[in-house]
């Protein structure tokens, strides 16, 4: 599967930079708060400018490594039937879902029956969940599919289509959702964010990726640019942390608890749409290859998306946005505990499936891998990726 690179140092124990990120933003908050207050000055029309330009560093990385020209390739049969199960999922329950489950827990047992969150910042931290539910992962996916041995060409398919999906949809349902939740919405600002972050990186990544291509090359696009790219996200995400926490460093030392409280309803979400799409699929007598990839889509989130969003509509120190990052947090433990169990009930599936699969397509793809700007082998990326594991529970503490 080309060359048999390790990661990086760097790359190997990128969980363990984000908790000291995150140390250092709480600090910094706490003993140098000056500057957080300066940087949330540079705010036009409700977004952020500091915040925008990182995300913009988060995710046009994703956005260009897209090849749209994928949905060509989509024909009746298991390709078409894996995608209704992952649109179906994504769009029609896994919003809703996370709507009734967060609302459950955070507005009814933890606070009205508890006591323990205050109930206007129930609400808020009800918000953040409804933003990371109404958009599927858009990156990440490429790495639990990898892990999964999913099929490349189906991987790629379904996130160029929801990628168009998430342009028409999301503003929609995340105001509707916003309403039942008596949370009031700027639409304007709703859908500068949706234009900012998502109009904006998707066609430049569009139109990059096309004129590189051209006039580059498709060797220099994928060794010399994409690298680049992979560095520049990872950078983006660990200021944006660093920033983040400057602000909520005061909300979690006074309610430590409230991280593990959201905690609980979005991983419940996560295996609950897991669960669906992939016992959909297995229904349906999906191979193995699709069934994977379609349930990991839904089950992961666009957290880059709900972050920015989350912070045009509430504020860097909302309790939308700390909910967001949780979300953050916990991506990587849970989705890693779901390649476990796929792999683990791979048996239960057919194998048949032909789109191209196999070492020499996910060599072709392999710098669709966000966070890894090359892809070693499986028994190499697995060893390396699981090790995550043993880190992110020192997030929850952190608190």
């Amino acid at each position: 599967m080309g060359e048999k690179k390790g990661l990086s140092f760097f790359e190997k124990y990128l969980s363990l930079w984000v908790a000291l990120c995150i140390v250092l933003g709480i600090l910094i908050g706490k003993f140098m708060p000056s500057l957080p207050r300066t940087l949330s000055k540079l705010t036009i029309a409700n977004v952020n400018m500091a915040i925008a330009v990182l995300i913009w560093a988060m995710i046009y990385p994703m956005m260009v490594k897209v090849d749209f020209s994928a949905i060509k390739r989509v024909h009746k049969g298991q390709m078409l039937k894996g995608l209704i199960v992952t649109w179906v999922t994504n769009w029609l329950i896994k919003p809703f879902s996370m709507f009734l489950i967060s609302s459950f827990f955070i507005g009814t047992i933890f606070s009205m029956k508890l006591g323990l969150i205050d109930p206007s910042l129930a609400k808020e931290y009800i918000a953040g969940a409804i933003l990371l539910g109404a958009a599927p992962c858009t990156a990440m996916v490429f790495v639990w599919s990898y892990l999964a041995d999913g099929d490349p060409l189906y991987t790629l398919v379904q996130v160029a289509t929801n990628d168009i999906i998430i342009l028409f949809a999301f503003a929609p349902i995340v105001g509707f959702l916003m309403g039942l939740n008596k949370v009031p919405v700027p639409y304007d600002t709703l859908l500068l964010s949706v234009v900012l972050f998502v109009v904006i990186p998707l066609s430049a990544g569009y139109l990059s990726r096309r004129y590189i291509l051209k006039t580059k090359g498709h060797k220099w696009f994928e060794q010399e640019f994409l690298p680049k790219l992979s560095t520049i996200s990872i950078v983006g995400l660990l200021l944006t942390l660093i920033l983040l926490f400057s602000f909520q460093g005061e909300i979690i030392l006074e309610n430590p608890l409230h991280i593990a409280l959201i905690a609980i309803p979005l991983t419940i979400q996560t295996y609950f749409i897991f669960a669906i799409a992939y016992g959909w699929a297995w229904i349906w007598k999906l191979p193995h290859k699709v069934a994977a990839p379609a349930s990991f889509i839904g089950a992961s989130n666009f957290f880059e998306l709900a972050v920015a969003v989350a912070i045009a509509l509430f504020g860097l120190d909302s309790g939308a946005a700390l909910a967001t990052v949780v979300g953050v947090l916990e991506e990587v433990p849970i989705m890693l505990s779901l390649v476990w169990i796929a792999n683990k009930t791979r048996h239960f599936f057919t194998a048949k499936f032909e789109t191209g699969s196999g070492s020499k397509a996910w060599a072709l793809l392999r710098n669709s891998l966000p966070y890894y700007p090359y892809c070693p082998n499986h028994e190499d990326i697995r060893k390396d990726t699981y090790k995550q594991m043993n880190l992110y529970p020192v997030l929850f503490f952190l608190g």
